[in-house]
Parts: structure tokens; sequence; C-alpha cells
């Protein structure tokens, strides 16, 4: 998008809370192809907010202060004195908002295919064609608020996601380094409930904390990792969601924004405790060849005698070379005591 690109070199310095009673920070923010990045001193990433859902809660006033979409308890305060970050925030903020879909217009295509789909006695055409267009017309913004209400559900049983400082950083450089053009994925390491990693609408992903605590290596971990990015390259986690919903959770979504707060306590249910299959070996090796990740670590976790993943371990793309290495060892011990916090 031409939009975000003319200002990926732009940089200010503001004021960061991560919470109403934390203290603000100084942080350094800049603006990457779909997020606004809030790192300290050192370089760390501190926050990343999809610009999609940026907002800000005091247009024309100074300092200017911005959250995101339904957490005005996480601030971000540019001072005057940062009028070309304002500016450009302000502009990209507008380009979004025209490109969104307008729902006074989407009601009236969704009332059409209704009535259409009835009077051509298209029953059992409907649900599928409500989920599919809602697949296809719901904004970053809004499947990011999607995961974040199953995330919600999902930590009634696994806890509050694992926030050790340093080993927080060393999962963000595990992200970058398997999926470095995905920069909406965030990772969490949970303690309980997920059995191994989870992908939500809106590019979460949860890892379960056995995964960077019970194995000598980080590659086990990022296996995972690459095999729930391609489970969710084949079955987008919004329709799937959809497709559980059934036919009323895409017609309430597409007409007024939101789902049914008991499909998505009984979708998080399912996500916990519901059969997820592994894509194919072929796709799947494939993906790990991309994403520079061998495969016969995390085959071997899925199958220690080997036996029911043959193709992986045979087949790994790096049996006879070294890919880059996924963390320093400092790293990967940092990110093993991320739970420890």
């Amino acid at each position: 998008m031409k939009s975000f690109k003319e200002y990926q070199t732009l940089s200010a310095t503001g004021l960061w809370r991560a919470g109403p009673e934390d203290q603000r920070r100084e942080v350094t923010v800049s603006i990457g192809e779909a997020t606004l990045t809030m790192a300290d001193d050192q370089d760390r990433v501190l926050a990343h907010w999809s610009l999609p859902a940026l907002v800000r809660a005091n247009p024309g006033q100074n300092p200017a202060i911005f959250h995101p979409d339904g957490d005005p308890g996480e601030t971000l305060e540019l001072s005057a004195a940062e009028a070309e970050m304002i500016r450009a925030l302000d502009r990209l903020r507008t380009v979004i908002e025209r490109r969104r879909p307008h729902p006074g217009r989407l009601r009236l295509v969704i009332l059409v295919a209704v009535v259409a789909a009835i009077l051509a006695g298209g029953i059992f055409w409907l649900p599928d064609a409500l989920r599919r267009h809602a697949v296809a017309v719901v904004p970053l913004a809004k499947r990011a608020a999607i995961g974040e209400a199953l995330l919600d559900e999902i930590t009634r049983v696994s806890g509050q996601p694992c926030d050790q400082s340093e080993g927080s950083d060393a999962l963000v450089r595990l992200g970058r380094r398997i999926a470095p053009d995905d920069r909406s994925l965030r990772l969490l390491v949970v303690r309980d409930g997920v059995r191994n990693a989870l992908l939500l609408p809106g590019r979460t992903m949860l890892l379960n904390r056995t995964l960077v605590e019970d194995y000598d290596e980080p590659d086990v971990a990022a296996g995972f990792i690459v095999a729930e990015l391609q489970r969710a390259a084949e079955a987008d986690p919004l329709a799937s969601l959809l497709t559980y919903a059934g036919a009323r959770g895409s017609f309430q979504l597409l007409t007024t924004g939101n789902l049914p707060s008991a499909s998505l306590r009984a979708y998080a249910k399912f996500l916990l405790t519901g059969d997820h299959p592994r894509p194919a070996t072929d796709r799947l090796l494939a993906r790990f060849a991309s994403a520079g990740v061998r495969s016969s670590p995390y085959a071997y976790a899925l199958d220690v005698t080997g036996e029911t993943v043959l193709g992986l371990i045979e087949a790994d793309p790096f049996a006879k070379e070294v890919p880059p290495p996924l963390l320093r060892d400092a790293e990967w011990l940092q990110l093993q005591t991320i739970c420890d916090g």
C-alpha cells in the first residue's frame, strides 16, 4: 500500500503506557507495513499496534493521544513537536477508514443476498455463501478483535500468557526469524489448555509452555509454529470459526460487526478440545523449507518412534545442511524461562 510505504522511514519519540496503572515510558515510534511499533532506547520492541485498529482519542488536540481499538487503557502520547508523525498517523487512519466496507451498503448487500437465496430455494447454499462473504469483507482490525475475544475465553482455562520480559523479547525474535514477512503475527506462551500451537483470527498464536521448556533446542517450538501457519493458510481461522458458528453467526457478524458471545465461548472450548488435522506432508515440508526450519525435530515431538511421521523425517529439507540459527543460545535460554516471572 503506497500510503503506508512512504512513511516507513519516519520515526518519532513518544510516551507509551501499557495500562492505566502503568507509568509512561519514553519510546521510539516507527511505522511498518501494517503496524505501529514502540521500542525502548535499546531497540527492544515493547508493543505492536495494528494500523487498521489505531484510534486517536483527542482529534485536533495536542499532545495527540492514540490507542488500539477496544483498549483505551494502552496509550501513546505524541507531543506537538512530533507533528510530522501525528499528521502521518492521521492520514493513514483516514485512508484506512475510506477503504473499510460501509455498514449501510453491506447490510443492503446481505439483505439482497438473503432474499435472492430464499427466492431461488438456495437453503443449502446460503450458510456457505454468508461465511465466504464474511471472510472476504471482515477487516484486519475486526479479525484482531475477534481473536482477542477468543483469547479472553481461552485464558479462563490456560491462564494469562507468560510475560517474563527477556523471554518475551526472544519470542518476538523467533517469530521474526520464522515468518519475517508476517508483521501481524504475535506469539504468546500459555501455561495450560492449548495442546501445542493454536493460531487465532487476527494472527495471534498461542504456544504451550512445554514447547519451550521440555526441549533442548528451539527447533521443536519452531516446527509447531510452522505447522500451525500452514494449517491456517489452508483453513482460514475466521472461516473455521464461522463454520462452527453457523449461518446465524455469519449473518450477525455482517450486520452488527459482532459474534454471539455464546458462539465464541463454545468455539474457544472446541479449539482446546477438538482435533485439528495436520497439513499434508508435501505442503508442510515446503513450508519448512521456506521458513528455514528442520522438520525432523517437530516430527519426533509428534511421534518419538518416528513411525507415523517418516515422511517428515526422511524428507527433512535440512537433513544434509544446517539452516540459519533460530535463536542464539542465550536467547533460547531466556525463552525457556518466559513463564518463570
